[in-house]
């Protein structure tokens, strides 16, 4: 088991969310609450709140990035074999609608060949309270094995 799922499963999601907040401390600026992380699937709530939001009084662009590579970075983390490692490479996104309330991004790695070595496609979704997709992200993690 990886040693970030462990964590996830013996402290819990909120002392995991802040635990991650700590070792990488700008995704502190979205104040995410993990709700699931697995194998193949994260799933990370973040509330709406001022701090986060543009012009137009939605979420802004950088904290849906910020929450998809969140996602997408855990989801991947403990998704690879034992003793490989990762790093994001390019990150592809699209804006649907505007997200004017809490968001949940979720990372879906299901149809991931994890187990061979080079650059995989991960792909998030994230959602606002209303259940409507407001944005996509297909994140290029390049993966190398132990």
């Amino acid at each position: 088991m990886s040693q970030v799922l462990s964590m996830f499963n013996s402290a819990g999601p909120a002392a995991f969310s802040k635990m991650v907040c700590q070792m990488a401390p700008y995704f502190s600026t979205i104040t995410p609450e993990f709700v699931e992380l697995s194998p193949n699937r994260a799933v990370v709530n973040v509330p709406f709140c001022k701090e986060i939001t543009n012009h137009l009084a939605s979420v802004h662009a950088i904290a849906l990035c910020n929450a998809a590579e969140l996602a997408g970075g855990t989801m991947t983390d403990v998704s690879i074999p034992a003793g490989a490692r990762w790093i994001p490479k390019g990150m592809t996104v699209e804006y649907l609608a505007k997200a004017k309330s809490n968001i949940r991004a979720v990372a879906d790695g299901s149809a991931v060949d994890w187990q061979t070595a080079g650059d995989k496609i991960v792909p998030v979704d994230i959602f606002d309270a209303g259940d409507i997709k407001v944005f996509t992200a297909r994140i290029t993690m390049n993966v190398k094995l132990a």
